[in-house]
This record gives C-alpha cells, structure tokens and sequence, in this order.
C-alpha cells in the first residue's frame, strides 16, 4: 500500500500525530506474540523513547521510506512537511532516523539513494536531517494546521520549549532517541 497526498501541504504542516488510537505494544507484551504476529508488529510500527512499540491505527503505518522523503519525524509526537507536497505525491519518511537494527536494501529510485538503510545511518546524517527539522519547524505556525488540536499531550510540552527558546531545542541523538522504526515497510 502507498500513501498519497490528496491536497497540497505546505513545508511545515504537520502529517501525522501519535494519538490516544494508537496500540500500544510493550516490551515484554510484545514477546507474547506468535513469531507470526511479531513480524507484522515490526513490519508496521516504531519504538517510541520508552522502547515500547507504536501501532498506528491509521495509514501511518504505510508510509514508505525514501532518502529524498518529503515528511520526517520530529521527536515530539509528529511527523511534519519538511518541503512542500504537492497533490499526488507519495507521503514519504525517513526511516534512518527511527534507529533501525538491521540492514535492508532501498529502492527508493532517486539520484541521491543510499541503495541501503543501515544502522549507522543515523550517525551520518543526523546533522542534515536536524537542519531540515528546525527549517519545517520555523513554519510550523505560520501554515494551517487542522491536526494541531489532536497531538498527543506528551509532544505539546517540548513543542512549546521549542517555541519559547528555539536554542532548547533537541539535536542529533535527543531528536531521534524518541523514536524508533523496527522493521519498516518496504517501498
């Protein structure tokens, strides 16, 4: 399954909230499972900072990755536009910033492709990708925003840190420690 944008989304907007509706998988409930469900658990969810793993209710969980992906991970409950999305396009992340534990081939089939996703990924673009973040978060209020009103309560807090002192806000590991995609879906 792929997602696609069915309106334009400016840089900035946000795509996706972690909200109350998510299933919510802990560490040693996840080992409860059949090997058969737990695969499927990993295809489509990510660890959140507490290593608990994050099933979304909604099409988030078919967000494929790319390396020229237009929405990223913010660390705060969010993903957002970090470049304009036009009507059409494929919604895609960046699944080197979820801390992935193993190895997988990408066929994202554009210029700048990595070929593969591996877990050091992130200690190599960390810095590039914080830039893009703080760049689509300096727009944040000045798009609209019809999913402001339902982030999770446990994002708004660093949220209005940011706002109140852009110099608080987290980079490299404190960025992407909040978040972690297990096995992502492939494109």
């Amino acid at each position: 399954m792929v997602f696609f944008a069915t309106q334009f989304l400016p840089k900035g907007t946000i795509t996706y909230v972690k909200d109350a509706l998510e299933l919510e998988i802990a560490p040693e409930a996840f080992e409860h499972y059949s090997p058969e469900m737990q695969e499927v658990i990993e295809k489509y969810s990510y660890i959140d900072e507490k290593g608990v793993r994050i099933v979304s209710w909604d099409f988030a969980k078919y967000v494929n990755h790319c390396c020229n992906c237009n929405t990223m991970s913010t660390g705060y409950g969010f993903e957002i536009a970090i470049r304009d999305i036009q009507p059409g396009e494929q919604i895609t992340d960046e699944y080197g910033i979820f801390n992935i534990s193993r190895e997988m081939e990408l066929q994202c089939h554009h210029n700048n492709c990595r070929r593969r996703l591996s877990p050091g990924d992130f200690e190599k673009h960390y810095r590039h990708w914080d830039d893009q973040l703080r760049s689509a978060l300096s727009l944040l209020l000045a798009v609209d925003q019809p999913l402001l009103p339902i982030i999770y309560p446990a994002g708004t807090g660093g949220l209005y840190g940011y706002y109140t002192s852009r110099a608080k806000y987290p980079t490299g590991r404190s960025i992407t420690s909040n978040t972690s995609r297990s096995t992502p879906p492939t494109e």
